[in-house]
């Protein structure tokens, strides 16, 4: 890196840092800390809600996945506008009625303390998981991919995040990432027009994009009925659905961000901005993984993008083996070029025949190319059992690096760490809240002044900075980090989203048959996901359908020994 690189990088951070620190200052009680005051306007809100989902494993994870798989993950979010019109007019009003500091407060008075509590327990563990892992995610690459020390990397975004987080509270969140997001989508967009520029000359946008058809990297809808096929139109609008309705509507990450408008009409705005423009905005930061496909079709490539691998294999007895394979490999890139140029010449013809024979040619290549691939991680793995073979988070970084000018590797460099600052100091802010108001206010036998809760909130937040950057070092690179965060979630999130549903529409059931239903369901879920019985995104529904009928089912049970009449409540 050079030194202007260097520069936009730190003046960045430090931009930020200060700013939430500064626009901040001054939190009077737990009322002004927790929900901003009740001031902020809609779209502050609603970049607030994008930017705390839009963590640095969507800028890191999300091209890689279009690069290796295509834009089908875009079908992820198809459910995403829906729940939004459900939070709209069912969450928001009654959490703005009831002037919840948390999404978990109203479980106590409509159920009973334990459910409460058992449900904030359910959100600490998922939550603290995944805010190790929004630290880790960014941290593991550009250490592979720099050198840098990982330890040291995940110390000091830990550190930089708790320092306005802790400061300011909800508002410096929100601000904050009002920034960060302009700072994101200004890099992504810097880089979209780069890779656009660097194309032969004679590869138009419209080109790129017909290459990128050819090699099977714009399947964008898939009306498939399979349950194991992760993103399919289905799994989108109905998993994605119950998946984006329990984190945006249950999730204190989100809640808390919401909660802090200055009225219903201002959260609602907020969300539908949201509702609107996450789809354009995932199908954008695909769009650019398709398009750096396209420009490694033209470039040399690695045979795997992750150094640590490549040094891992290359230290080894296996090493002239992988170095034949990567012979191999550049003599497939240059099969690839020619393939890739007839098919443009064809293109430029409108010769039908002499497109498809392209087509053909390309798909042939491109399963050579695959082989070799998969060949290169079996000898990886045979040589270093640890490392990571798969590499889908470390093509864009190497893209960045190796490819981008001076100056634009700092502000991509920024763009990621911009991301991994505002995901993270929203879930920091949710576990500081949720512990202090939710466990420990609420169990505190004594009654304190209000500027001890405040205190008591700004040192949980502390604590679970500090809890997050221990998982982050203890963490593991899994297949794709954009999927584990969210097979995490959908691991808790059905449940936690039936329970708040049969809160709103089940009023027959009762906390006790609440209580257990969710604990049976938990383990279910769990045992389900190990055994792997479906995709994880079909375990959102599964997981709320569950524990409302077991909860039905348990209040029913016990209606019918007497043990508890039913009293419907107005």
């Amino acid at each position: 890196m050079a030194l202007l690189d260097w520069i936009i990088l730190g003046s960045t951070l430090l931009f930020i840092v200060t700013y939430g620190v500064w626009k901040t200052r001054g939190s009077k009680d737990v009322d002004d800390y927790v929900r901003g005051g009740n001031d902020v306007k809609w779209w502050t809100i609603g970049l607030s809600v994008m930017a705390t989902q839009a963590s640095a494993i969507t800028f890191l994870s999300t091209p890689g996945q279009a690069f290796h798989d295509g834009m089908g993950f875009v079908q992820f979010y198809f459910g995403l506008p829906l729940a939004m019109i459900v939070i709209c007019l069912i969450f928001i009003p009654i959490y703005k009625k009831l002037k919840v500091f948390t999404a978990y407060e109203m479980l106590e008075g409509r159920f009973d303390l334990k459910t409460r509590t058992l449900t904030a327990i359910l959100f600490l563990v998922q939550r603290g998981l995944a805010a190790g892992i929004t630290i880790f995610a960014p941290s593991i690459i550009l250490s592979a991919v720099l050198g840098w020390d990982l330890r040291t990397l995940n110390i000091i975004i830990g550190i930089l995040v708790i320092i306005y987080t802790v400061s300011g509270g909800t508002k410096a969140v929100s601000v904050t990432q009002k920034q960060q997001m302009f700072i994101i989508m200004m890099g992504m967009f810097f880089a979209f027009f780069f890779i656009l520029g660097a194309l032969p000359t004679d590869i138009s946008f419209d080109k790129a994009l017909k290459i990128a058809g050819a090699n099977n990297k714009l399947n964008i809808l898939d009306f498939t009925f399979d349950t194991n096929n992760r993103y399919t139109f289905w799994s989108g609008i109905t998993g994605g659905f119950f998946l984006a309705l329990a984190y945006f509507g249950t999730d204190q990450s989100q809640v808390q961000r919401y909660l802090s408008g200055a009225s219903i009409r201002e959260s609602q705005l907020a969300l539908v901005f949201n509702g609107i423009f996450k789809i354009p905005m995932q199908f954008f930061i695909l769009l650019v993984g398709a398009m750096v496909f396209v420009f490694y079709q033209y470039n040399t490539s690695p045979l795997n993008f992750n150094p640590a691998a490549t040094q891992a294999v290359m230290t080894s007895e296996y090493a002239d083996e992988y170095a034949a394979l990567e012979e191999d490999h550049k003599k497939i890139e240059m099969e690839k070029q020619i393939a890739q140029h007839a098919y443009s010449g064809a293109l430029e013809l409108k010769e039908y025949n002499a497109i498809e024979q392209a087509k053909r040619d390309i798909i042939k290549i491109n399963e050579k190319e695959k082989a070799s691939r998969d060949a290169a991680k079996e000898l990886i793995t045979k040589a270093n059992t640890q490392v990571e073979t798969n590499d889908k988070d470390y093509v864009f970084i190497h893209f960045i690096l190796h490819n981008l000018p001076v100056g634009l590797i700092g502000l991509l460099l920024a763009v990621i760490l911009s991301a991994a600052m505002s995901s993270t100091a929203s879930e920091l802010n949710a576990l500081g809240t949720i512990t202090a108001l939710d466990l420990y206010k609420r169990n505190l036998k004594k009654e304190r002044d209000p500027k001890h809760y405040l205190m008591a909130t700004k040192g949980f937040t502390l604590l679970w900075g500090i809890l997050a950057i221990c998982i982050a070092n203890v963490a593991n690179l899994f297949d794709n980090l954009i999927q584990l965060v969210n097979i995490i979630g959908s691991i808790f999130y059905g449940n936690v989203l039936g329970i708040f549903l049969l809160a709103f529409f089940f009023k027959f059931v009762k906390g006790n048959a609440v209580f257990v239903a969710a604990i049976v369901t938990q383990i279910i879920v769990i045992i389900g996901w190990y055994l792997d019985w479906m995709s994880y995104l079909w375990l959102n529904a599964f997981g709320c359908v569950l524990v409302i009928l077991l909860a039905t089912i348990t209040q029913g049970f016990d209606n019918f020994l007497g043990n508890s009449p039913v009293k419907v409540e107005e």
